[in-house]
């Protein structure tokens, strides 16, 4: 399978030994990189691209056919742009935001891309208004510096595919995934890192995520195929407990999600345009197949007990009955071809979030195939590329009648949004 790189970057082997990381905490030189953040396309997918357009609407068609019917969209939130954190400076450097993540306390934000850095926020600092105006009132967006808004930072290795807070530690481990293939635990009180698996292959990995039954195991999915599951209280295989090739065919495994809800279920999104859902006490054979998609799938959340959302880069966002994997709805209008746009779910209040390849943030409702809302992604901070889209994005997991969504974009300016129940 073919790896798409960043500009001419090539992947570089990297010692286990933490010492390596210890010398090499500073800032890399960044420039002459494409700011694209691109998942794996099968080989076979791309010979079969101008088939698979042809053929698109007829598919699309026949899925629609086994969904539920839904009512015309409706918008029952405002949303208003409470504050912008780019760099002051001008540089040629990519910043491309890859990942943000809310902390279990929703208090904490972190962002991580391919400017090498893990940035800590706090929500605080970031929406520094006490009462946020809505409808007809005046709003007063707050522009902050990323030098100033961010708490701290810390510097690592490789470029950043995926941040993962690890539950029950207080807010003070997260994990994270890299380019070089290497799964690293960061304790961000000593700002170091404590925990490094490099079983990979070299591959890049793109996702990573923790049990919540119990935290100290993790998962991983890569480019070398295969999903994998880990526990460094186990000192042998890189703490390896559970290691599964959903395709034959290797094809990447793009986002990996356990079942929140309690279940033993974990769920996976290959580049063969499939999702997966195994049971993390059988390791073997997927227990359920979620077949939908034209194009690799990018990501899974599940949204609550029963069901789960995919998104894809044919352009759809899935909901999924994730009992008889059946298709529950799609939702369709953002544009997604190429790119790692960014999903997130706000439970609380049933809204998915995800950026755009035309640089604006989408939400939709679960009850509605169309978006309740969009917006722009100002151009505020940069001048520079024009193929600049939404990257990243992240629902505050609180309230049922105000929410909070963080977007990032790939000039590596934060956005952040607040909303209302009408």
């Amino acid at each position: 399978m073919e790896v798409w790189l960043y500009g001419s970057l090539s992947l570089v082997p990297r010692s286990k030994n933490l010492q390596r990381y210890l010398l090499h905490s500073f800032e890399w030189a960044m420039k002459n990189f494409s700011s694209g953040f691109h998942p794996p396309v099968p080989p076979q997918e791309r010979k079969n691209h101008e088939k698979e357009n042809i053929g698109e609407d007829k598919e699309s068609q026949g899925d629609q056919n086994l969904e539920q019917t839904p009512a015309a969209a409706r918008c029952e939130w405002d949303f208003v742009l409470s504050t912008v954190v780019s760099s002051v400076a001008n540089t040629t450097t990519s910043d491309t935001l890859g990942v943000i993540e809310f902390d279990p306390s929703n208090t904490i934000v972190a962002t991580g891309g391919i400017a090498r850095k893990i940035r800590i926020y706090t929500l605080n600092y970031l929406l520094p208004q006490d009462n946020v105006q809505f409808r007809g009132e005046q709003q007063n967006t707050a522009f902050l510096d990323h030098v100033n808004a961010c708490n701290y930072y810390v510097c690592t290795p490789a470029k950043l595919s995926s941040l993962r807070w690890k539950p029950r530690s207080g807010g003070r481990l997260l994990g994270s995934g890299d380019y070089d293939g290497v799964v690293m635990e960061y304790d961000l009180e000593r700002k170091l890192p404590i925990f490094e698996r490099d079983e990979h292959d070299g591959r890049r990995v793109w996702s990573v995520d923790y049990s919540h039954w119990d935290p100290f195991v993790g998962a991983s999915g890569s480019d070398d195929g295969t999903m994998q599951m880990w526990d460094p209280r186990c000192s042998e295989g890189g703490g390896s407990v559970a290691k599964v090739q959903p395709t034959m065919a290797r094809s990447s495994v793009c986002c990996v999600e356990f079942n929140p809800f309690g279940d033993t279920l974990i769920a996976a999104g290959c580049a063969d345009r499939k999702a997966y859902a195994y049971d993390v006490r059988k390791m073997v054979d997927p227990v359920h197949v979620f077949d939908g998609h034209t194009k690799t799938v990018t990501y899974v959340r599940f949204l609550d007990a029963e069901t789960m959302v995919s998104a894809g880069t044919d352009g759809c966002l899935k909901l999924w009955d994730i009992n008889d994997s059946r298709l529950i709805r799609t939702y369709k209008g953002h544009v997604n071809s190429r790119s790692f746009v960014g999903l997130s779910v706000w439970r609380h209040g049933g809204l998915l979030g995800c950026g755009s390849e035309d640089n604006q943030v989408f939400v939709y409702d679960k009850r509605w195939g169309e978006p309740i809302w969009v917006r722009g992604f100002d151009q505020m901070a940069r001048s520079g590329s024009e193929n600049r889209f939404v990257s990243s994005v992240s629902w505050r997991q609180v309230h049922e009648d105000q929410c909070t969504l963080v977007a990032g974009g790939s000039n590596g300016v934060l956005q952040v949004f607040v909303g209302r129940r009408k």
